[in-house]
């Protein structure tokens, strides 16, 4: 086994068949275009953030193996509640075994759960609520308007969170997003915690909801980002998960086409999914990539990769495999 490589060169030699083959295969290809100067977008839906996938997505980031990311307002704000709070997390390993009772105490010791992992309110949202409300009043006060992530840039830049990081911020993905300065596009950004605290101030008169750039205006800024960026070999889309977060920036490459009429643009020029949903009556999650050549979506031709397995195992193997570990 390489010195230099343990990990991929473990993968190469044992992950030979069914969902394991697929995963090195679809790491090879990811690789290939990126050395031919491809872009990828890599879509994070699910717990991602909590689940801690800074420390490998953050890497890919600095290695510039990600050129956007499209992410739901909880995987935006849940990387940071974790680089502030992440000593106050409570581990609930036994999470399958809680009572109604068992859930109804952590509620009261205010532990918001996520699977095994508990989110403190007080350290966690309700540190990060009173500094963005800062950053939410600068907006209002100078009449200015940003996206979600980019008030959330505009925290990180700004130091204030620095005496609170519990973690080595060289694995929080939202860090090293913010000093590379990549797109996030946030589609649904409203359904997130800061979104449900977002719309209780505009409910107190604290804020204006204009302040707040849309998901119409991120996918207007999307479509002229993709124009100006699909240049051979082209973008890949990279989905972990499904639902909004993957389904949104697809869409895309049909609405350049269908809707602006816009000629000679080139589908995604790479697909992988992973997801553990199945295949069924009306699925956009379980969907197979095939299915998305009769949306104009992807062509016939595109190299695609569905991986159906747990996200938290196999994107983190990816990862390392692109990144030479």
């Amino acid at each position: 086994m390489s010195q230099q490589k343990p990990l991929s060169s473990f993968l190469e030699r044992h992950f030979r068949h069914f969902n394991a083959a697929t995963l090195v295969d679809a790491a090879k290809a990811y690789n290939e275009l990126i050395k031919a100067n491809g872009k990828m977008m890599v879509t994070l839906a699910g717990a991602m953030s909590t689940a801690e996938i800074g420390k490998s997505l953050a890497e890919m980031i600095r290695q510039d193996k990600v050129q956007i990311i499209t992410c739901t307002g909880a995987n935006l704000e849940e990387d940071i509640f974790n680089l502030v709070a992440h000593s106050y997390y409570h581990r609930v390993p036994n999470y399958r075994d809680l009572s109604p009772l068992d859930e109804q105490q952590l509620l009261e010791r205010q532990f918001n759960r996520v699977t095994d992992t508990c989110i403190p309110e007080e350290e966690a949202m309700r540190r990060i609520e009173n500094h963005i409300v800062e950053v939410w009043s600068q907006a209002a006060n100078s009449g200015q308007r940003y996206f979600p992530h980019e008030y959330l840039y505009q925290l990180i830049k700004s130091g204030v969170l620095e005496q609170y990081y519990q973690i080595d911020p060289q694995d929080s993905w939202m860090v090293a997003a913010c000093e590379k300065n990549i797109p996030i596009v946030v589609p649904g950004w409203e359904d997130s915690t800061l979104g449900n605290i977002f719309a209780a101030h505009c409910l107190m008169k604290d804020f204006e909801p204009q302040i707040i750039k849309s998901g119409i205006e991120y996918m207007m800024w999307l479509a002229q980002w993709y124009l100006n960026e699909a240049k051979d070999p082209g973008i890949g889309f990279f989905q972990i998960g499904g639902g909004i977060a993957g389904d949104f920036p697809l869409c895309v490459v049909p609405m350049l086409h269908q809707d602006l009429q816009k000629k000679n643009v080139p589908v995604w020029s790479y697909f992988c999914q992973i997801s553990d949903s199945t295949t069924s009556y009306g699925s956009y999650s379980g969907a197979v990539p095939n299915e998305k050549i009769t949306w104009g979506k992807l062509a016939v031709d595109t190299p695609k990769f569905i991986i159906e397995s747990d996200a938290s195992i196999v994107a983190p193997l990816i990862f390392a495999h692109v990144l030479e570990w």
